[in-house]
């Protein structure tokens, strides 16, 4: 099971990154990414970290049998906390990396993000 804690529905995944994620982990399980306050000093943030760590842990807990990973991309302090958490709990974290393909038309500059692999955080 790959739960999906980011900003970015799998729904609105391509095909490459939605087969590997099925290929890879099993089933996709949304989550969705928490609103998190620029004002925020960091044990605002551990605190909301333990509270999304504890509904992955639930999850999991559900379905014990079977292998689990996390998605997970955001808030750069919050994942930094989510990551930690997850590994004292030996479930790996990854993120998804992409080619950037910069387009110019009429002057506008537009990025396409295209979709090559999961990376382990650890």
């Amino acid at each position: 099971m790959l739960i999906n804690l980011s900003n970015h529905p799998s729904d609105q995944w391509g095909a490459l990154q939605k087969d590997t994620a099925v290929n890879s982990f099993g089933e996709i399980v949304d989550m969705s990414f928490p609103e998190i306050d620029p004002e925020w000093d960091k044990n605002q943030i551990l605190n909301l970290a333990v509270v999304y760590y504890n509904k992955i842990n639930e999850a999991w807990l559900k379905q014990p049998s079977k292998q689990i990973a996390v998605h997970l991309t955001g808030e750069i302090t919050f994942c930094f906390c989510m990551a930690n958490l997850l590994r004292s709990k030996g479930i790996p974290c990854v993120a998804s990396t992409t080619r950037r393909n910069v387009q110019i038309e009429d002057g506008v500059k537009k990025s396409v993000f295209v979709f090559v692999k999961f990376r382990e955080y650890f």
